[in-house]
């Protein structure tokens, strides 16, 4: 039997014609060899329109966890830098977003707790002064009531009065000291020099990286010393928090590595490694908190940023087929594939997940069978008419 179809714009559309005009109607022969095969004359420009891909094997993941998740500052790498005494501010020398290194100056502070910390190491100064010369005196008693004991000149109490008065005198001396090195301390965090009144406190940055907000301004008096007024965080490594449901979650195991995909990068792969897996389930997702950390010495990634984490649990080598060849025949799947040159064959497939473009042959193609991606919907319309 030998049937006349009309080729003309429609099949510019559905299968691809070369360049930009649009072929005259023709006169295509088109044979139908048997049930589901349509045999096209090889000479045939609707031969030549129609793109064939060959099936190939390739590895692919068997068991995989896909799942969303975000940016974060690593938290260990992260500082709440707050005031170490009350006052003024009188000069704030970095800004939001500038990058600073450990110990750098970032704000200054006009104090009246400076003042009272040099005050008070001055005072403990003269205390282990003032103590020093007591326990030379109680020493020197202790040794002159000891040897007059000796010679029978005074009574055994008098030695005992003058040990005890030796004893305190030390005590008296080591807590002086122990007062002084505290305050020498106190001097060292806040980065004064002793003797020196009238100073302003440095306050320095405890880790380098970058400063991600900023509350205070120069002028500014403040009096609370737990409230924060800058974070500063180290962003050479993040975390990527995602949310594994729980009947994925014995894939993932700590130490391994897990592959992130960023909206912000599309079609780029990154590698990370898990550090912690969460030891509760959400109630409500029924899901596990799972963190892997990135490396970002190139600062390509920034906190909140989203994308998913996809872990592969295993690979098998499968056949696979672009998802453009594949389409749906009621109740079944199917390809066209060529048989021989201008031989099409409808074929029942059975498919498994997709993955990217292609998409997994279970049965019904092998590897090396050449498929139709473009004009699949044509052929569809001739098995048809057949």
């Amino acid at each position: 039997m030998k049937i006349i179809v009309l080729i003309g714009a429609a099949l510019a559309t559905s299968s691809g014609c070369v360049g930009n005009s649009v072929p005259r109607a023709v006169d295509v022969p088109v044979t139908a060899a048997e049930p589901g095969v349509v045999v096209i004359d090889p000479q045939s420009p609707m031969l030549r329109q129609l793109r064939r891909e060959t099936a190939v094997t390739r590895e692919l993941p068997t068991d995989e966890v896909v799942a969303p998740g975000k940016i974060e500052a690593n938290p260990n790498r992260v500082a709440k830098v707050a005031l170490p005494v009350t006052g003024r501010v009188r000069s704030v020398l970095v800004g939001t977003g500038d990058a600073v290194v450990k110990d750098q100056p970032l704000l200054t502070i006009q104090s009246p707790d400076a003042d009272a910390a040099i005050s008070g190491f001055l005072s403990a100064q003269a205390a282990v002064t003032q103590m020093r010369a007591g326990l030379g005196k109680a020493q020197g008693d202790f040794d002159r009531a000891s040897d007059l004991f000796e010679h029978n000149a005074v009574a055994k109490k008098d030695v005992l009065g003058a040990e005890s008065a030796l004893a305190q005198a030390k005590a008296g001396l080591e807590q002086a000291q122990a007062a002084l090195r505290q305050l020498e301390r106190r001097l060292a965090v806040l980065g004064l020099v002793p003797g020196e009144f009238n100073q302003e406190v440095v306050v320095r940055a405890p880790l380098s990286g970058k400063v991600l907000d900023l509350s205070v301004v120069p002028g500014e008096f403040r009096n609370d010393t737990s409230a924060s007024v800058m974070t500063i965080a180290d962003l050479s490594t993040v975390w990527v928090t995602s949310q594994v449901p729980e009947s994925y979650i014995r894939f993932v195991q700590p130490g391994e590595r897990v592959e992130i995909g960023l909206i912000a990068y599309p079609g780029e792969t990154f590698q990370g490694r898990v550090l912690r897996i969460a030891d509760t389930v959400e109630p409500q997702t029924r899901t596990v908190k799972v963190q892997a950390e990135m490396d970002n010495r190139n600062a390509r990634f920034r906190p909140e940023m989203y994308g998913s984490i996809h872990h592969v649990e295993s690979v098998a080598r499968m056949t696979v087929v672009p998802f453009a060849a594949v389409f749906e025949d009621g109740s079944r799947t199917a390809v066209f594939v060529e048989r021989a040159p201008g031989q099409l064959e409808e074929r029942t497939v059975a498919i498994g997940k997709r993955a990217g473009d292609v998409v997994r042959i279970v049965s019904g193609v092998k590897s090396g069978e050449s498929v139709v991606t473009d004009g699949v919907m044509l052929l569809k319309g001739l098995i048809k008419r057949n």
